[in-house]
This record gives C-alpha cells, structure tokens and sequence, in this order.
C-alpha cells in the first residue's frame, strides 16, 4: 500500500488522483482532522482502499462512520492516549497506533507501544492492528512477533540504499538488538499459567484449551519458574501412560528444564539462543535473576505469511 497523511488538507486528493493516474497500488490515507467525514465524498469517489481517522481531533464523543463500499476504516491513537478508548462497536475494521508524533516523519518509536499492542490483542482478539512510526527492521520483526497485521515504515525505507532492499529487510533477522526480551515480551497475565498446589490433568488440559497457546507454564507459590507442559509434553506423557489412563499423573508430563531467557537480554541474544537449538520452540519464557516468571516471548507468529 501507499500511505498518505493528510493533516485537514484538501490537495491531498489532488494527489492521490495523480497516483491513481499512475498506478492501482491501494492507498492507505491517515486523516488528521476534528471532522475528516467532510472528505467522505471524495474518499468514495477516488475508491480509497483504507481510511484511517486520527482519534484525539475528534473530541470525547463517538465516531459514527459512513460506511463506504470498498473502503476500509480505522482509527488511530496516539501513545498517550489510553487504550480503553477503543471500541470497535463503532464500526471500524482496524486501529491504528501511532508510536512517534501523528503526521510528523522521522520520529524514534515509543517502546511502550509493545505492551499496548498485546494488552490490544488481548481485549480485542478479532481487531486488526496497524502500526505507523518509527518502524525500521528491528521494530519491524518485533512486531511480527506480536502478530501486528500491517506497519506503515517511511523514513527507514526512503533513507535505506534501495527500497526494495529496505521492503526485503522487514522479512529478515534484524542485525542488532537495541530493545530487551522484557520490552516486547507477552506479560504473565495474559499467560496460560497454573500454581503446583493447583495441578491435575484436568486443570491443565483446561489451561491449555481456554488460552489457546498450545502450553501452560507451571510455578510455585512465589512464581518461580518449575516447568511446562506443551501440548507434545502431553501427547508424550500420554503414550508412556497409555496402560493407566483412568489414573494419569500430570507430573510425569511436566518439561523441568525447559528452555529460558532473561528479560535483561537483548533481542539478538533471544534471537542467537534460538538458532543454536536443534529444534523449533513455540514459545520462550521469560524469568529474572531469581529464576521468577516475567512472562513469555510466543514466537507462532512469525509462521504466518
């Protein structure tokens, strides 16, 4: 797509009908503007593909969104704007966040966007997510990590060598890590989690179907790390019991020493630690210094295309 910002300027379609002219590449249009449905006829009549209204111009009120064939609407919040605000009863398709400065390029992107984009995902499982500023091929690969659905990246790919390069990059391993395993990981709230005084097959087999991760992560009372359980340490335990299933002992299926990072280490220490295994992990807890559980880093989403 080709991102547009238009900051309540009217010449901006004049624009887009040039591009239009020139190529059928879909346009991705962020308005800024405490009234961007006065543009709705010109958005209906160009057949924009995306439309995306800034949030904060428009007031405390709700959005009420004309519904346009063909167009795709989202909104879009700023880092400072609290999450609560979204609601997609209003009747968008995606939310925006905007991790620099809404309209103004080459800003640093605000690391705190992480936890908003999985606390978002956490609330709002079935809405798609954009991100816009500050991306380059660190952040990038981060987000994919998050399962973030489409970036906007403008300064990144007009100052790389060639943008096709640059495009290229984001499906890469990132070369450096600025950001720590703590910074991106998916806290322990969101996470299929069980205390030891609470295990039985059947609490984990409960665990594992309601958080829909494929593992449940296993601590004890001061929520030090003991082990997991995936759905192959299951599968596993379950045919060395085949011959006692009434009685299945759960304990027996509990990987002890399952692999682990710290949330002090870097991105390219995470991403090191996995290529020296000899086999695919799905998901990466994550402990501190005293071995207590912080959360996990779930790498599935980097399987989708």
């Amino acid at each position: 797509m080709l991102h547009i910002d238009c900051r309540d300027d009217p010449s901006v379609f004049d624009d887009i009908r040039v591009i239009r002219s020139l190529t059928n590449i879909p346009i991705d249009l962020h308005i800024i503007s405490d009234s961007p449905w006065k543009y709705n006829a010109q958005i209906e009549e160009l057949g924009i593909e995306y439309v995306t209204w800034q949030r904060e111009p428009l007031g405390p009120g709700g959005i009420d969104i004309l519904q346009i064939g063909g167009t795709k609407f989202g909104t879009g919040i700023e880092s400072s704007t609290p999450i609560s605000i979204i609601d997609p009863d209003e009747g968008y398709d995606y939310v925006m966040l905007m991790c620099t400065t809404p309209g103004v390029s080459g800003g640093s992107f605000q690391k705190e966007n992480f936890k908003r984009i999985i606390e978002i995902k956490n609330r709002y499982p079935n809405l798609k997510i954009q991100v816009d500023g500050g991306v380059n091929d660190e952040v990038g690969y981060i987000l994919r990590l998050l399962g973030v659905d489409s970036i906007v990246s403008g300064s990144f790919l007009m100052n790389h060598f060639s943008i096709g390069s640059g495009m290229l990059s984001f499906y890469k391993t990132p070369p450096v890590g600025s950001y720590q395993v703590s910074d991106f990981m998916t806290p322990i709230e969101h996470l299929p989690v069980l205390k030891e005084q609470d295990l039985s097959f059947e609490n984990v087999l409960h665990t594992i179907e309601s958080h829909r991760k494929g593992f449940v992560l296993i601590v004890d009372e001061h929520n030090n790390l003991k082990g997991v359980v995936s759905n192959a340490d299951l599968r596993r335990g379950l045919i060395r019991q085949l011959d006692n299933l009434v009685s299945v002992d759960v304990r027996e299926m509990i990987n002890t020493d399952p692999i682990r990072i710290s949330g002090d280490a870097d991105l390219g220490q995470m991403l090191a630690m996995i290529n020296e295994l000899n086999f695919i992990i799905l998901f990466l807890p994550v402990v501190d210094s005293e071995g207590k559980l912080l959360g996990a880093v779930l790498l599935n989403n980097l399987t989708r295309g």
